[in-house]
């Protein structure tokens, strides 16, 4: 697809889901095995244009998650790219048996998107929260886990994987006028993480839209004469074994993730550095082992040490003084 800065505000502001639709309408047509299954989410998924201009390539199999993934599993097993679309929250909890048996166990190719990940449907409550999908899909063997920092690398992310043969999840966060990263077009390859500030004392790792927050956050550490390196954490797995390596180098680790500190982004690298003989200290920032009440998307993030200034607060609590 191609990729410019008037592309990019666009889909920054229909947000994840309405770019997941765009990007489905136009990667069909030079695709034309490409196919969508959804469980009733077509319109909330941006595929009203898709169902219209390809009625063939879509099936709906209404609020049947688990249905859905059989349906996935067998199209893709008769040579068919499928891209299997649902809340993350249930396509990650309520299709696990499916997920596990399909595509972890028989490696079936579907692509499975996860929309509204994190808190971007945070107003409904915690049903709707998807802040375990990280943990639950990394534990399945054979399934690449993927997740964009905005929408130009949500894009990238359909267009890497649309006739690739391995499982897939990729998950959605941000709600509608997210944040941007990328409003060009850029070398994407899954399982490299790409840098997006250097820094010689701290590394903050982050993954998803809060990647945003994370920048901001090390740009302010500037201030105090504190060199923030930022790496943009698109593919979960497989993890970036060269990234890994490179922290060897850094006195502190800091990970930003829109999921729970136990078993995301954080714990991947806590079990990746484990193996160091020396490690650098390991801060997670996320959301902590609980259920939040529903509120708005900022305030979710807020509550749970996301914005820009609570991430530079809570770095800051753990520099010692030889830092400035």
């Amino acid at each position: 697809m191609e990729i410019d800065r008037k592309k990019a505000r666009m889909w920054s502001l229909v947000g994840s889901t309405g770019t997941f639709g765009i990007a489905m309408t136009e990667l069909v047509k030079n695709h034309s095995k490409l196919c969508v299954v959804t469980a009733d989410l077509c319109s909330f998924s941006g595929l009203d244009r898709f169902k219209s201009d390809f009625p063939n390539n879509i099936y709906n199999v209404g609020i049947a998650e688990q249905n859905m993934i059989g349906v996935a599993a067998g199209l893709a097993s008769e040579g068919l790219d499928v891209f299997a679309a649902t809340y993350a929250s249930f396509a990650s909890a309520r299709a696990l048996d499916q997920v596990r048996n399909h595509m972890g166990y028989m490696k079936l190719p579907v692509k499975l998107v996860g929309l509204t990940a994190g808190f971007s449907t945070g107003i409904l409550g915690a049903t709707h929260m998807a802040l375990e999908d990280i943990s639950i899909f990394r534990s399945i063997p054979n399934i690449t886990i993927l997740s964009p920092a905005d929408c130009v690398e949500e894009v990238k992310c359909l267009e890497a994987v649309t006739e690739y043969q391995e499982p897939v999840y990729i998950r959605l966060t941000g709600a509608k006028r997210m944040p941007m990263i990328y409003q060009e077009d850029y070398p994407f390859q899954i399982g490299k993480t790409v840098w997006l500030k250097q820094g010689k004392d701290i590394c903050i790792a982050a993954t998803g839209t809060v990647v945003r927050s994370a920048v901001k956050a090390a740009e302010k550490l500037e201030k105090y004469n504190i060199s923030a390196a930022v790496v943009n954490i698109h593919t979960l797995k497989p993890m970036d074994k060269e990234f890994v390596d490179r922290l060897r180098d850094y006195r502190l680790i800091v990970t930003v993730e829109e999921h729970n500190i136990m078993g995301g982004l954080g714990g991947i690298i806590a079990e990746e550095i484990s193996d160091f003989h020396v490690h650098p200290k390991l801060v997670r920032i996320g959301a902590e082992d609980y259920y939040p009440h529903a509120k708005t998307y900022n305030k979710l993030l807020e509550e749970t040490g996301l914005s820009e200034d609570n991430i530079s607060d809570r770095i800051m609590r753990h520099i010692s003084d030889d830092f400035i």
